[in-house]
């Protein structure tokens, strides 16, 4: 009788059909190409530490397991999910053991490194220093940010791409011929996948397993893009609400809309609405976008910007998605200007850098007769008693503070007009001081 719990459950296809050799390897061409980085590592059998930084399913797992096959070392792996320091320590032991009973040189592959906090990164130090192992570490987040400086500058940084479609094409033949025969997929049907697996080796082999099995239970062999539709679900875009992904496309969209990019601008900003992004934070930040980067140039940005938020607040999605639409399509398409934003920056660093100063006594409230006698409020002049509304060489600084001109406006939309008005304004100072 055969024991139901002895039986070994097949391995996933993205495992089966996991490359044996560099050259069954897909894309990565600008690392494992002829006289490249990492194929010049495996041909000179020169073995040191890295970290391997790109999204999910690009190779980073399967780069460590075939360098471990080529230098004929141990190969441990850790996941930073699942691991502390005591499975780092028994993975010092395992590699101190394969040393000296074997003379085996052990490669530590972990995953996911950023998971490790600061304490758990440095416990490797000792051991990469010593060069009882060769760490590796895959990442799909900045190394910069997320792996602490003392192990970044043992290893070197190498950056994975997403497949490419010619790539994600040439696994797909791969996974027909050899995993999947019975299984004819036409043209469009192939493409959907592709397009559904965004770059992604792990994930085409997996939605197309999927749909082989499925297939297999509806006794259907000839595959077409509308099967594929009606048995996945709707495939979310490459997108981590918390990681570089995100902050690249938010960088993106605000780049776009500064670089008066209207149909860029509604690209980035549709993507990542597709990809799960809080509309009420990307409404936030365009509100940041109407105040950095349109500024005076055009007022009615900031107020649109706000309205749309308020929109969405009101109505949901799907509806107030389009009034984020409407509200990044405007400030792509207004003038531009930066003079308030960089004006702002500047006096706070002025002010960061300055000691406390007082408030001159002409511009000092006066409500009460003993701050009228110590002069509080006197000689100051009411601007609409003057011509113009405008008191001409009036000083509003600090006494010891010499007039500073942080406030520069271009010549650009209404800011135009407002340099007219300040460079008149200084015109009828400058007659004042003459007149002093």
């Amino acid at each position: 009788m055969t024991d139901l719990f002895s039986q070994t459950p097949q391995k996933p296809l993205a495992e089966r059909l996991r490359p044996n050799t560099l050259d069954q390897v897909v894309g990565q061409s600008h690392l494992l190409g002829p006289g490249k980085p990492l194929r010049m590592a495996f041909e000179s059998r020169k073995l040191h530490s890295m970290i391997l930084w790109g999204p999910p399913g690009v190779g980073k797992t399967t780069l460590a397991r075939l360098m471990a096959e080529a230098f004929d070392a141990e190969f441990i792996a850790l996941s930073a999910v699942f691991s502390g320091v005591k499975d780092i320590r028994e993975a010092i032991q395992k590699a101190e053991l394969a040393l000296q009973q074997y003379g085996r040189h052990t490669i530590l592959f972990v995953d996911e490194v950023h998971r490790f906090n600061k304490s758990q990164q440095d416990a490797f130090l000792p051991y990469v220093e010593q060069g009882l192992v060769t760490f590796i570490g895959a990442t799909t987040e900045n190394p910069s940010f997320e792996v602490n400086s003392a192990l970044l500058s043992r290893a070197q940084v190498y950056v994975l791409m997403p497949l490419s479609d010619e790539d994600l094409g040439t696994l797909f033949d791969r996974a027909c011929r050899e995993a999947l025969p019975g299984m004819q997929f036409n043209p469009a049907a192939k493409d959907l996948l592709i397009g559904y697996a965004d770059g992604d080796a792990r994930r085409l082999l997996n939605l197309m397993e999927q749909i082989n099995n499925a297939a297999i239970s509806k006794n259907i062999q000839d595959i077409v893009e509308e099967f594929i539709q009606n048995t996945l679900s709707q495939s979310a875009r490459r997108f981590d609400k918390g990681g570089d992904q995100f902050y690249d496309q938010i960088s993106a969209l605000h780049k776009s809309v500064r670089g008066s990019s209207p149909d860029a601008a509604l690209y980035w900003l549709c993507r990542m609405l597709d990809g799960g992004a809080d509309p009420l934070y990307l409404g936030r930040r365009i509100v940041r976008m109407a105040s950095e980067d349109i500024g005076l140039a055009d007022p009615r940005a900031l107020r649109l910007a706000l309205d749309a938020c308020e929109v969405y607040e009101r109505l949901g999605s799907p509806e107030g998605e389009l009034a984020l639409a409407q509200a990044v399509l405007y400030l792509a398409a207004a003038p531009k200007s930066n003079a308030a934003y960089v004006a702002y920056n500047d006096v706070r660093a002025f002010i960061r850098n300055d000691k406390s100063r007082a408030v001159p006594e002409h511009l000092r409230n006066a409500p009460t007769k003993l701050m009228k006698e110590l002069g509080f409020g006197r000689e100051y002049r009411y601007a609409h008693d003057e011509p113009d509304a405008y008191a001409a060489g009036e000083n509003y600084f600090p006494d010891e503070v010499k007039a500073v001109n942080f406030y520069r406006p271009t010549p650009r939309g209404m800011e135009g007009k407002i340099g007219e008005r300040l460079a008149y304004l200084r015109t009828l100072d400058r007659e004042a001081g003459k007149k002093k």
